[in-house]
C-alpha cells in the first residue's frame, strides 16, 4: 500500500478510535478490556494469516523481541494512558501524547545513532503548538494538584513505553517478516500481560453483554488495533519511527471534526489556527527536501 493511503489510514481510525475508548471504561477493569483488545485482534491477524497461507510461526531468536514489543506496545502502553484518562480531560491527553514525536526521534538518536534532523525538530515544535492550541480552553484551565500530577504521569510514562516499543517494532520489522505474523503474536502476548496484570492486581473477571460495549470492543480491536498497527508499523518499517510518530498528533483532530458533525462541537479562532499549525508540521515532517537534507 502506498505510504500516503497508510497514512491516511492510520490517521482516520486511531482517530475515530476516540469514541469508541470511552465505552470500554468504567465497569469492566482497564486490564480486563485491554487484554479482551488485543485477544480478539490477535485471533482475527492469525486466522488471516491462515487463510492468506503465510506461516505463522517465527523464528525462536527473533521471538524474544516479540514478546517485549507485545508487552510494552500492547499492554503497558495502553493500561498506563487509560490510568492516565481517569484523571486528566482527553484534550490534555492528547497534548502529553503528542511528545512521543520528541521521544521517537531521541530514542532513534540513541539506539541506532540516527542523527537529529533539523526539519523534524521544526516540525515537531509547530505539530506540538498545534495541538496546545487546539485544547487551548483545556490547557489554559490546567491547574495542578494530586490527581493531576498522577495523571500527567501516568500518560507521560506511557508515552516513553510506546517510544521504546517502537523501537522493537523498528528491530522486527526489519527481519523480513510478515508484519501480520509479528503483531498476531505480539498482540497475544500484549493480551497476556494483560491477563497476568488484572490478576496480579486482583481485577475482578467480568464482561459486559451491551450492544455499546461488545461493538466499541469490535471496532477496537478489528480495526483500532489488527488493521491500523499493521498500516502503522508499515510505516515505520518505510519511513521511520520519527516520521510515522507525527500521525499521533492528527488523530485529535478527526476526532473533533467527528464531533462536530455528531456533537455539535463549536471551533474557535484559536482551534482553526492549532489546526493549520498541526497540518503544516505534518507536512514538513513528511515531505522531503530534493536537495541535500540538512542535519
Amino acid at each position: 500500500m502506498p505510504i500516503p493511503l497508510l497514512y491516511v489510514a492510520v490517521v482516520f481510525i486511531w482517530g475515530t478510535t476516540w469514541a469508541a475508548i470511552p465505552y470500554q471504561l468504567g465497569v469492566v477493569a482497564e486490564e480486563w478490556s485491554v487484554a479482551y483488545r488485543f485477544g480478539i485482534a490477535s485471533l482475527a491477524l492469525f486466522a488471516y494469516a491462515r487463510f492468506s497461507r503465510r506461516t505463522i510461526s517465527i523464528p525462536w531468536k527473533h521471538y524474544p523481541l516479540i514478546i517485549v514489543m507485545g508487552a510494552l506496545l500492547f499492554s503497558v502502553n495502553y493500561l498506563f494512558v487509560y490510568y492516565g484518562t481517569g484523571y486528566l480531560s482527553s484534550g490534555l491527553v492528547a497534548v502529553l501524547f503528542s511528545s512521543i514525536i520528541v521521544f521517537n526521534s531521541l530514542f532513534e538518536r540513541i539506539f541506532f545513532a540516527r542523527l537529529f534532523v533539523r526539519r523534524l525538530q521544526a516540525a515537531a515544535a509547530v505539530s506540538i503548538a498545534g495541538i496546545v492550541l487546539i485544547f487551548w480552553p483545556e490547557v489554559n484551565h490546567f491547574s495542578f494538584n494530586d490527581d493531576t500530577m498522577l495523571g500527567i504521569t501516568w500518560v507521560l510514562l506511557a508515552v516513553v513505553v510506546a517510544a521504546l516499543a517502537n523501537m522493537t517494532a523498528v528491530i522486527n520489522t526489519s527481519r523480513g517478516l510478515s508484519l501480520v505474523v509479528v503483531n498476531a503474536h505480539a498482540m497475544a502476548w500484549g493480551a497476556l500481560t494483560s491477563f497476568a496484570v488484572a490478576v496480579f492486581l486482583g481485577r475482578p473477571f467480568n464482561f459486559l453483554m451491551t450492544p455499546e460495549y461488545l461493538l466499541s470492543l469490535l471496532y477496537l480491536a478489528i480495526f483500532g488495533s489488527s488493521i491500523a498497527f499493521g498500516c502503522y508499523l508499515a510505516l515505520v518499517q518505510k519511513i521511520g519511527a520519527a516520521r510515522a510518530a507525527y500521525s499521533s498528533v492528527l488523530f485529535p483532530i478527526v476526532a473533533l471534526v467527528m464531533a462536530t458533525f455528531f456533537e455539535n462541537y463549536q471551533w474557535t479562532s484559536t482551534g482553526i489556527v492549532g489546526v493549520a499549525l498541526t497540518l503544516a508540521g505534518n507536512w514538513l515532517a513528511l515531505t522531503r527536501i530534493k536537495s541535500k537534507q540538512i542535519k
